[in-house]
């Protein structure tokens, strides 16, 4: 009897192992197929980056030379600047509710959404919208960067290869992901930035599809726009020194202001889209063009104010704004990063707050030069370390601001100094309970915007189980689910299983759910039981 038993157990463990054997080459040969498509997105990606980064160029360009042109023929002249400007964002803003409103903004927490299933995508509409309404809003002078189109277009890029090959809804899935990892290699010459922004913020997930896609579209990208825009960093930052060790307690000081500036930029940024919201649709137009023409007003009087702050940084790198005037160019900055972003042209954030923490970092580099030189040498390595630690507290993506800075410098010298000031900007904001602006964005669409798409048949949903979430730590018999809406897998890091009534939903267990068409309120209990709730 026992050797019967001992027989039947070596066979299921021999077809256990056949079993698994047959999945690996199965995802061997998924792989070998969909990375070329990857490779393909990339491409495109690539050269759809160039060509905006190009554009956007031109038209900053014009618009300082327009300035210029001004102040040699006189005050007849200034109010072009301004109608500009004024002309610029109107156009974007029209553009953008009349044909694609999920493109204003950057756009990343449509992205998102799409990945997390709860958005359709209307990638044809969305690319153009993007592009045009992109270009004409951040060439008249609006505080806006081109990431954020570079990411959502790149999504849609691989939303459209998808679409032409005929692929299924995962893989479709995985190419919009990998299509925006590759739209922000090409926005800032940093392919590994690219690769940890779909990771860590986009999509969330390590799996080795994914990873390979991302990677593969991102070294693509970055590849086509370096052979057309050259292999320089995008900043053009002086190599600083290694800092002392002994500086590091002011870095942490660093990361502790730009945690709490940080959380002031989320809460304002929330709070300006609320009270764009309330304005009546028929003076939506109005409001934009009167912030396009304070944008152009501030370029008449500088040039390098408005745009995307470019300039800005690059000039704050160099470490020459004098300190008094610090503080009213970061308010200035910041007043216009924040207005042009809420009344919904196409545009980043990710540019405009990287000029704004480049300014807190040399705040604070020259004051500690000023009283303590041997621990602050060069104030300048403050503004380069303040860029990350400021994208650390507003984004909460302290991997993607290292590496995006490291690449965007061509600096590794810093990479202690920036570890310690990400870290303390994180957890200070952290400790606000301030959500991560993308997150914040997203559930205020899905809570305050269109409702979710409306289900004709049987869908599938994935969500990842937030840490202090309602569904965090529970059965999942206990979560209340209405009927119609059954969990099918949990997937937590490589390991994924088939759960059951007594399955414990621990923090950052990813669920997939299928939600029939008659399951009234099933997305609703997902999401709220899902996300986090902060106070």
């Amino acid at each position: 009897m026992s050797e019967e038993i001992e027989v039947t157990e070596s066979e299921e463990l021999i077809e256990s192992v056949r079993s698994e054997i047959q999945d690996y080459v199965q995802e061997q040969k998924h792989r070998r197929y969909l990375f070329p498509r990857a490779a393909l997105v990339g491409f495109f990606a690539g050269a759809l980056g160039v060509f905006f980064r190009g554009l956007l160029v031109y038209g900053s360009n014009f618009r300082t030379n327009l300035v210029v042109w001004c102040h040699q023929h006189g005050p007849a002249t200034y109010a072009l600047p301004i109608l500009f400007g004024c002309a610029g964002a109107t156009f974007a803003v029209w553009l953008t509710n009349t044909f694609a409103p999920e493109a204003a903004g950057s756009g990343i927490p449509h992205i998102e959404a799409v990945l997390h299933r709860l958005r359709p995508f209307r990638w044809v509409r969305v690319l153009i919208v993007k592009f045009i309404g992109g270009m004409t809003a951040i060439s008249g002078g609006m505080a806006l960067g081109r990431e954020g189109p570079t990411v959502q277009m790149g999504g849609a890029v691989g939303a459209g290869v998808a679409q032409w090959l005929k692929l299924g809804v995962q893989d479709r899935m995985t190419l919009i992901a990998a299509g925006s990892g590759a739209g922000l290699a090409a926005a800032f010459n940093a392919p590994l930035a690219g690769l940890i922004f779909v990771l860590e913020e986009v999509q969330k997930d390590f799996r080795q599809a994914i990873f390979g896609s991302a990677f593969i579209a991102a070294a693509v990208a970055d590849i086509v726009t370096r052979s057309v825009a050259g292999q320089v960093p995008v900043f053009s930052a002086p190599k600083y020194p290694v800092p002392p060790l002994t500086s590091l307690p002011i870095f942490a000081i660093l990361g502790v202001l730009a945690g709490l500036l940080g959380v002031v930029y989320n809460s304002s940024l929330i709070r300006a889209l609320d009270i764009v919201k309330k304005v009546p649709k028929k003076y939506i137009l109005l409001l934009a063009a009167g912030v396009g023409a304070l944008v152009g007003l501030a370029a008449l009087i500088d040039p390098i104010s408005a745009g995307d702050g470019h300039a800005l940084a690059e000039t704050v790198l160099l470490a020459k704004p004098l300190l008094a005037t610090i503080p009213l160019w970061f308010a200035v900055r910041l007043l216009m990063s924040i207005g042009s972003y809420a009344v919904g042209p196409p545009g980043g954030i990710f540019a405009p707050l990287l000029a704004l923490g480049s300014l807190i970092g040399l705040f604070v580099g020259d004051i500690s030069n000023h009283f303590m030189p041997a621990l602050a040498p060069n104030p300048g390595v403050f503004a380069v370390v303040g860029m990350a630690a400021y994208f650390a507290a507003i984004v909460r993506a302290p991997l993607t601001g290292i590496v995006l800075i490291i690449e965007m410098t061509g600096t590794y010298a810093q990479m202690l100094a920036l570890i310690v000031s990400c870290f303390m900007a994180y957890l200070v904001a952290e400790g606000f309970k301030s959500m991560p602006i993308y997150e914040h964005l997203l559930e205020r669409d899905l809570t305050q915007g269109k409702p979710v798409e409306s289900l004709e048949h049987n869908r599938v949903f994935e969500f990842e189980v937030q840490a202090e979430s309602k569904f965090s730590g529970k059965l999942i018999k206990d979560l209340g689910l209405p009927p119609g809406c059954i969990i099918v897998s949990c997937r937590n890091g490589a390991r994924e299983w088939v759960p059951t009534a007594t399955t414990r939903l621990e923090p950052h267990t990813k669920i997939t759910a299928i939600v029939g068409s008659d399951s009234d309120g099933a997305l609703d209990a997902l999401r709220d039981g899902c996300h986090a709730h902060r106070e």
